[in-house]
């Protein structure tokens, strides 16, 4: 099958870069090969009407949407990528960006200055506030992408890389960053989960400190930034993150 084929299912959501199994979430290799392949035979033209001015590869040119197609793309410097999986329902405020390989499911919304990065995987009625940057992960084929489960809140200038799973309902509160890198503190549980492990189901994080160990660090009051687990979500969470219907 040819990475064309391959880049026409992405968009019509047949196949997907990552793929929910028995076991877990698993990157779909033989679609980031292709992904991956398209780059390499592609080569920088410029572009007409709305693009004009711009260059790209070829054969991976923004996607054009029309009403039949249940998306509303709101005009102001936004734009989708070949590739790209868009669901009915989903609304993209200007400025965003949706990079090739990426899934974007039902009733979603990317808000203004929102990334959503190469086949990254972003479930159903899932909000991505303002400047959200989910991180794409090409390379290598086999590390799984940042993936966000359904019915997740991802607060305003939140960063989540590094291949990190947001599990369904979990809300993530602004400005929080989640990587490999950085533990996250489970202050219901009283326990630190792994690095790179799944932010939980319901869970509600927020940014934090902890104190660096080293003496000099402790002398002068230094800390790190980390996540923290305060809660996971009730009744009343879920009403204060409730989404206005009628701006859909």
């Amino acid at each position: 099958m040819s990475y064309e084929d391959i880049l026409d299912q992405l968009e019509e959501g047949t196949v997907r870069a990552a793929n929910k199994t028995e076991n877990g979430w698993e990157a779909n290799v033989e679609v980031k090969e292709a992904i991956l392949a398209s780059f390499k035979d592609g080569e920088n033209t410029s572009y007409e009407g709305i693009y004009e001015g711009f260059v790209d590869k070829h054969n991976l040119p923004p996607r054009y949407f029309g009403p039949e197609d249940g998306v509303r793309l709101v005009p102001g410097g936004s734009s989708v990528r070949r590739g790209a999986f868009v669901s009915s329902g989903v609304i993209i405020m200007p400025p965003a960006y949706i990079n090739v390989g990426a899934y974007v499911d039902e009733g979603s919304m990317v808000d203004s200055h929102a990334l959503v990065g190469s086949c990254a995987q972003i479930g159903k009625n899932v909000h991505l506030s303002a400047g959200v940057q989910i991180g794409g992960v090409l390379e290598p084929v086999g590390m799984n992408p940042v993936i966000i489960e359904d019915d997740c809140f991802i607060g305003a200038g939140s960063v989540i890389v590094e291949g990190i799973l947001v599990k369904k309902g979990a809300v993530i509160a602004p400005g929080v960053t989640l990587s490999k890198a950085v533990p996250v503190y489970d202050t219901v549980n009283e326990k630190v989960l792994e690095r790179g492990s799944a932010i939980p189901e319901n869970a509600v994080v927020i940014p934090g400190t902890r104190p660096v160990s080293n003496d000099w660090a402790k002398e002068n009051g230094l800390s790190m930034s980390c996540p923290i687990i305060v809660k996971y979500r009730d009744e009343g969470s879920n009403a204060s993150l409730e989404l206005e219907e009628a701006l859909r």
